[in-house]
């Protein structure tokens, strides 16, 4: 019989999509994590902006405190539609890390001297080329490093998938070697 060999090009097929799901969700999530943290962490760094301090308490408590997990599921599920989509892999739990808020926070705050923000208020500069043109540059060794942190959470995250993905297609790597592995027990059990 050549079942053997159709169930192998089968599960290579499986395994060379699953790969492309997880470099997917990975590059994007990366880019999309690294840029919304960048633009939370920057006014939250500025001296001049009236209420970083209740945006820190609020990152920070963040930090402390989840809603847990059935309540992030319900509300994934139920108010975001975001269930067997690929979205699923990549808003839960990973897109914004306090903690890589209040780093990011820290290095502009002491590593960008002050007179280069007052340097381009002079020239006319508005806070969005600031960010773009002077903290975003500057800030390249700590957006590099977030960007690993993150590109690592994103493709060692295998919980997402579990919680939310059904649909074999959108699995990532880490999700079909855990569902092989649960049919190798499975299997040896019986």
């Amino acid at each position: 019989s050549l079942d053997a060999y159709y169930y192998m090009v089968k599960q290579s097929i499986m395994i060379l999509r699953s790969y492309g799901v997880s470099f997917l969700v990975t590059f994007v999530g990366t880019a999309l994590s690294v840029i919304i943290t960048t633009m939370l962490a920057y006014p939250m760094s500025r001296k001049s902006f009236k209420y970083r301090n209740a945006l820190a308490f609020f990152v920070f408590f963040t930090m402390l405190f989840n809603g847990g997990l059935v309540p992030t599921y319900l509300m994934y599920v139920n108010y975001f539609h975001i269930k067997n989509t690929i979205w699923a892999l990549i808003i839960p739990n990973l897109l914004l890390s306090a903690n890589n808020v209040l780093m990011i926070r820290s290095y502009f705050m002491t590593s960008i001297p002050e007179a280069l923000y007052e340097a381009a208020k002079i020239d006319g500069a508005g806070h969005t080329k600031i960010f773009f043109q002077i903290t975003f540059p500057l800030g390249k060794p700590i957006l590099v490093t977030m960007g690993l942190f993150s590109a690592l959470a994103y493709w060692n995250d295998w919980t997402n998938g579990l919680y939310y993905i059904r649909d074999t297609k959108l699995y990532g790597i880490q999700n079909l070697l855990n569902k092989m592995i649960s049919d190798l027990t499975a299997l040896t059990q019986n």
